[in-house]
């Protein structure tokens, strides 16, 4: 059995690490959850000299040991626990060329934890344009380490490193700054109530937030020569610490680099300047998301199309194949069009983020948020939740993927919840059906119709109740979280093609097993309920259905049983079963069981009704006219008039109704109580607000 090095690849935020990580691992790399919590897991890979592998976990970016979000407690909580299954042989922190002074205070704190550490220093390409000059071998001396020289453009530095890690032991423990010694009647107070301890290890657990295992807060008390500080005075002695580590890092990096200051700035200045302005920032980032979507719209539809019709030819191909009978029902009308459902939404999924992708490895999106922080913050959002929110335009799922870039849970949490009300590409086929039936097709002046007005003003009440909704949740949700905000502004970039392929695929990977298995379970579930029935009425349709009408065509006499079995099957007695609940909307169990078929996703509710009014096929012009002569069995008259139209424009504008969304929240919130809550209140809203509509209207 071949020897397994544990390696923890550490460091700031954009400085490169997930660059380093992929160079090392390739596609050998997995993407999870930790247990428990919400931050992201990667791990992966590496194959290194003398038939030796390294075990690489890819740890969530931090400025420092002291933590101030979920993602830096995990780095400290593995730091800290050697009996954790990860806890790393050595330890690779990851620098900027840039941004050495920085990321040097993370590097000082590890080494203080006496694990072998080496010190990776990235885009090393650049430091020739940005004059930077650096003498390694006595950087090493002076911080008791070895550095690697890395360029992931280049591939430059990666054998290097492989070796290191494969030599590991020989690396030195030593810290490179004695940082305690500001205090030092107070730490030699702590060592001798806790002898068997690092000092070190326990200065970190009593100035964090979070409870580690053995290092418990709980387990440091006072003693009669130890005596705890307040939060204040720790708080001020953090501080000390840190001075005391810029204070090293300062003489260190004057001995050992050079920067040529002109050649430092210039360029990147001017596009921030652009960038970041009060008007043209905003102008340029939303003409960039525009073109983004349309893209998105264009480039998807046509593989989209392509699965659509392959699904289709596959279902069809096993009909004629298999024999008739359930099995091949199950198989053709359940499986094959489950698993339809899930691969349909590739293209739309893998766009995104390979645009997102490229927005991120460019250094703009940095910009965006810091943009619209302050915008964001009023409504208990973070500049963050722009990019999710947006893209839910396209689809919900990819946006609730999407808001892992914000690292403030309840930020975070509030912008999964309110994500939904964003009008997706799903709605347009319910939308476009209701109001070619209610509103008339005539224009206002030259150019736009009352039409595309009432789909615009859909729009602009699906980002309304979502800002509301936020702000709402805001207030009432009691989560402890700090809300200051830090952006890293890294330099401008062209992407890195590697880099944003594996994020794409990784990505996309995540959804299709993630919410893909939920997806295909519910939709047999559907399947099920829509072909069988509860007695003989369903098993009798054709008999009944005959008898009641003997002269009609074979075609017709088809799609006539077709919809009285649907009736009769336990998706229609469910129909039946809320027509009292609906009525008040203005709706009819038929209109009932669309909405309830509609949950595995929104446009299901016109195929749905295409069967129930007995059409052969998805023509929307047939549907439309076969709804439009639908009459209300109470009043009379038309069923889809203006006060139900309106109701389901409402109801659809606010309901969740969509289980791929449901799944995918699951996941990303890890359990269900959260998708639980947000599918009650989002159906609350849409009941309330149909129902209004409804009476007011009719």
């Amino acid at each position: 059995m071949s020897k397994q090095i544990k390696v923890s690849l550490i460091g700031n935020p954009n400085t490169g690490k997930t660059s380093v990580f992929n160079l090392l691992t390739g596609l050998n790399q997995q993407v999870g959850n930790y247990p428990g919590i919400t931050v992201e897991k990667k791990e992966g890979i590496c194959k290194l000299s003398r038939g030796v592998k390294a075990h690489i976990l890819d740890l969530p970016g931090t400025y420092s040991l002291n933590a101030s979000s979920l993602d830096e407690n995990v780095v400290i909580e593995l730091l800290l626990n050697k009996n954790d299954k990860d806890f790393p042989d050595v330890a690779v922190v990851v620098s900027d060329v840039e941004n050495l002074k920085r990321n040097l205070l993370l590097f000082t704190q590890i080494k203080d934890l006496h694990i072998p550490t080496i010190l990776v220093i990235n885009m090393a390409d650049r430091m020739e344009r940005k004059g930077i000059s650096i003498d390694v071998e006595a950087l090493e001396k002076l911080l008791h380490t070895k550095i690697v020289l890395v360029s992931a453009r280049k591939n430059q530095g990666i054998p290097e490193l492989k070796e290191l890690i494969s030599s590991y032991a020989s690396l030195s423990k030593t810290p490179c700054v004695d940082a305690l010694t500001f205090a030092p009647d107070y730490f030699e107070s702590l060592q001798k109530a806790f002898p068997n301890h690092s000092l070190y290890k326990l200065w970190l657990v009593i100035t964090q937030d979070v409870n580690f295992r053995k290092f418990d807060k709980r387990g440091i008390e006072e003693t009669p020569d130890f005596k705890l500080k307040s939060e204040s005075q720790l708080k001020r002695m953090q501080q000390q610490e840190t001075i005391k580590r810029y204070k090293f890092i300062n003489e260190t990096l004057t001995k050992t680099v050079t920067v040529d200051q002109r050649a430092a700035t210039g360029m990147r200045e001017r596009l921030d300047r652009i960038l970041t302005h009060r008007f043209w920032g905003y102008f340029i980032f939303f003409t960039i998301l525009l073109l983004i979507f349309q893209a998105i719209y264009d480039w998807s539809s046509y593989p989209m199309d392509m699965i659509d019709e392959a699904f289709v030819w596959i279902s069809e191909s096993l009909k004629g194949i298999l024999p008739a009978g359930p099995f091949m029902d199950l198989i053709t009308e359940g499986i094959i069009p489950g698993l339809g459902g899930i691969v349909i939404f590739i293209p739309q999924i893998a766009f995104l983020f390979l645009f997102i992708s490229i927005l991120e490895e460019s250094g703009y999106m940095s910009r965006v948020v810091f943009l619209m922080d302050r915008v964001m913050r009023r409504f208990g959002l973070s500049g963050k939740s722009v990019v999710p929110l947006v893209s839910g335009t396209a689809c919900a799922i990819p946006a609730v993927m999407a808001t892992r870039n914000i690292e403030n849970w309840k930020e975070r949490l509030i912008t999964i919840l309110v994500v939904p009300f964003t009008t997706c590409s799903a709605r347009l086929p319910v939308y476009l059906i209701i109001i070619s039936l209610i509103i008339p097709d005539k224009k206002v002046g030259w150019i736009l119709s009352y039409q595309s007005i009432a789909l615009m003003i859909l729009y602009f009440i699906g980002f309304g109740a979502a800002v509301a909704t936020a702000w709402l949740l805001n207030k009432s949700l009691k989560i402890k979280s700090k809300t200051y905000f830090v952006i890293e502004m890294p330099g401008y970039k062209v992407p890195m093609f590697k880099n944003v392929a594996i994020n794409v695929i990784e990505k996309t990977k995540a959804f299709i097993f993630g919410a893909g298995k939920i997806i295909l379970a519910i939709s047999i579930i559907l399947w099920v309920l829509a072909s069988f029935g509860p007695n003989d009425k369903f098993d009798n349709a054709e008999e009944l259905v005959k008898a009641e009408y003997p002269n009609l065509s074979e075609q017709e006499l088809d799609r006539k049983i077709t919809s009285t079995k649907l009736e009769y099957s336990f998706i229609g007695y469910a129909g039946k079963a809320i027509e009292p609940v609906v009525a008040p909307l203005g709706y009819d169990w038929k209109i009932g069981i669309g909405i309830i078929s509609s949950f595995a996703a929104r446009e299901v509710f016109v195929g749905t009704l295409a069967t129930i009014y007995s059409v052969g096929n998805d023509d929307e012009e047939t549907i439309k006219n076969r709804m439009a002569a639908e009459l209300n069995p109470v009043t009379g008259g038309r069923l889809f008039n203006l006060a139900t139209g309106v109701s389901l424009l409402l109801f659809y504008a606010f309901a969740m109704q969509c289980m791929s969304t449901i799944a995918i929240v699951k996941r990303e919130t890890n359990g269900w109580k959260w998708p639980l809550i947000q599918l009650s209140f989002m159906t609350a809203i849409a009941y309330l607000a149909a129902l209004l509509a409804y009476q007011l209207l009719q």
